[in-house]
């Protein structure tokens, strides 16, 4: 029986600490100019940081849009674009 918990622990618990501290980590470390997916699936530019509210003003694309945001709706950091030459 305690095996059978070691291996659910190696298994399910201890990846899913690792990863809600990453994010945890991602979050908190955003800045202005990072390109933010959120979970809705919106894609944008972080505009602004609030760190009074925990709230993000990003800039959406085409018509650069301004939306405000909570940090926990951020799901993903995306890599910035690159100009193609």
């Amino acid at each position: 029986m305690v095996a059978i918990f070691g291996i659910f622990y190696f298994l399910l618990f201890l990846p899913m600490q690792r990863q809600k501290k990453q994010t945890a980590q991602m979050l908190q470390n955003l800045k202005k100019g990072d390109i933010v997916v959120t979970s809705g699936g919106l894609v944008g530019e972080v505009v602004v940081v609030v760190k009074e509210d925990d709230t993000l003003v990003i800039k959406v694309k085409p018509d650069n849009v301004k939306l405000q945001v909570t940090r926990t709706a951020v799901a993903s950091l995306q890599k910035p674009e690159t100009p193609s030459t």
